[in-house]
């Protein structure tokens, strides 16, 4: 029982990833039909905007204290950041320390537009193109943002811890009455599974109950319709765009201390989440979301021991096999419109 509960809890740690990254792919192919393959870049520009602001934080001047001295006599050079000077050094120090939460807000304008630049710069020439066209200028976008990530921040994974208050871990054992130190769960992973939430939940009713929302969902089902009736649709997918790209770079930046960021980050999760987004149904902002917990879930159980020494390589494997199955027996994928990818 406490292995399934473990690994029940490690695929809602990864399903939220995999959820967020599908939910803007699937908010992108929804509203402009445009297969982007450089979502995954924007998974990794949100985890290095976690880096930036911590670097930014960080940057310290020299002082010499006279009252301490290193193993030669001489008087002790001492690196004192900028904010810690200006707020104090408990201040600045909490400052610092909460780099990571306090990059959410850093990185909503820059997600915007990056956004928005990449839609009305490059992938606005692509909307009647043939997907294939579509996938190869994307994904020849996210070589390029790749790149000149690895050019300024170097090929390493960069680690970039959360604050020192989640440092810890639960123990999930002892609340449901199990032996003490039976399941222990990281405290960040469990706040990163309810950010992701919030933010699932926020998007959904965004579009919901709010009158753009409402006309974004109108134009998804009949974008012509909608023209019609003399709104500009077009900007209001342009506003999505943008929309997707913040949702994708949050999760990049709450996911920062659970995997260092390194310049290839994206590309690894991109090619996970489309096989999620075409499970869970191309178009369907619930399948994906949906699809991403359920593979989240079933990847964490096909990493267990039990299950690899029986068959070896099936946590590698396991989420195409089931999007093999899915597109053999279910098309449109699980919550998928009828008639999409049926034809």
């Amino acid at each position: 029982m406490d292995a399934i509960l473990l690994q029940i809890l490690n695929g809602l740690d990864k399903g939220s990833a995999y959820a967020l990254i599908a939910l803007g792919l699937t908010l992108i192919f929804g509203t402009l039909g445009v297969v982007n393959f450089a979502h995954g870049a924007l998974f990794m520009i949100g985890a290095f905007c976690a880096v930036t602001l911590n670097r930014l934080l960080s940057v310290s001047f020299t002082t010499i204290d006279d009252t301490r001295t290193d193993f030669l006599g001489n008087p002790l050079k001492v690196e004192t950041p900028y904010v810690e000077a200006w707020f104090g050094p408990e201040m600045g120090g909490a400052i610092i320390d909460w780099s990571v939460p306090l990059a959410i807000l850093f990185s909503i304008p820059i997600m915007a537009l990056v956004g928005l630049f990449m839609e009305r710069g490059l992938i606005k020439y692509f909307y009647k193109r043939p997907h294939a066209d579509q996938i190869l200028v994307t994904f020849g976008l996210a070589i390029v943002l790749q790149e000149i990530i690895k050019y300024f921040y170097g090929a390493n994974p960069i680690p970039t811890p959360a604050p020192e208050v989640f440092a810890g871990s639960f123990d999930f054992g002892a609340l449901i009455g199990m032996d003490p130190n039976i399941i222990i769960y990281p405290y960040w992973r469990i706040v990163y599974f309810l950010f992701a939430t919030v933010i699932i939940g926020g998007v959904f009713a965004f579009l919901q109950f709010t009158t753009f929302g409402m006309v974004v969902r109108a134009g998804m089902a009949d974008r012509q319709t909608v023209g019609l009736l003399g709104i500009d649709i077009d900007r209001r997918f342009t506003v999505m765009f943008a929309l997707a790209a913040i949702v994708a770079g949050l999760a990049g930046v709450m996911y920062a201390p659970i995997n260092s960021p390194n310049y290839h980050m994206g590309m690894d999760f991109l090619v996970l989440s489309f096989v999620v987004v075409v499970v869970g149904g191309m178009g369907s902002l619930p399948g994906a979301v949906a699809a991403g917990f359920l593979l989240g879930i079933l990847e964490s159980f096909a990493s267990m021991a039990q299950v690899v020494a029986l068959l070896p390589g099936i946590n590698q494997i396991i989420i195409y096999l089931v999007a093999i199955v899915i597109l053999l027996t279910r098309p449109r994928g699980l919550l998928g419109r009828k008639g999409v990818m049926e034809s």
